[in-house]
């Protein structure tokens, strides 16, 4: 057994554990334990993520044809609005003159939604979708910090 795990009696209904059954095989999930540990961590991260100052980590995910006017001007624009928060981007090209665009965005988590906002608006996204996590889940941090003292 691994160092710092402790072994614990859980009890519940039969109904939920057979819904617990299904969700470990939909989820591929090694154990029970596995699938349990992953709701705890999910509770917890919703749980740090209700303070708008927490430590965040975001995933935005942008649609767009390649082909309409100024959209690469006006997204690369916007991303350098948020430059001290875009960590990464990913460009695809699609089938179709269309193309994906994947930022990983780091600071506070009102911080990063914003920029998530700011830049699923660009005129020209056609779509766009977000996640949002902490890495304190994971048992780490941004080191996402305003040497200036400023917040956007």
């Amino acid at each position: 057994m691994a160092k710092g795990v402790v072994r614990l009696g859980l009890s519940m209904e039969p109904e939920l554990l057979e819904a617990l059954d299904r969700w470990v095989e939909q989820r591929n999930s090694a154990s029970r334990s596995d699938t349990v540990r992953a709701l705890i961590r999910k509770e917890l991260r919703e749980r740090e993520l209700g303070d708008p100052e927490a430590d965040a980590v975001g995933c935005l995910m942008l649609l767009y044809r390649h082909d309409t006017p100024n959209v690469l001007r006006r997204l690369t624009a916007a991303e350098h609005r948020w430059g001290e928060h875009v960590r990464s981007t990913t460009h695809v090209h699609l089938k179709g003159d269309a193309c994906a665009e994947m930022i990983l965005l780091v600071g506070h988590r009102r911080e990063v939604e914003r920029a998530a906002e700011d830049l699923r608006g660009v005129k020209g996204v056609r779509d766009g979708g977000w996640l949002v996590s902490t890495p304190t889940v994971a048992g780490g941090r941004t080191g996402h910090r305003h040497p200036h003292g400023g917040h956007r």
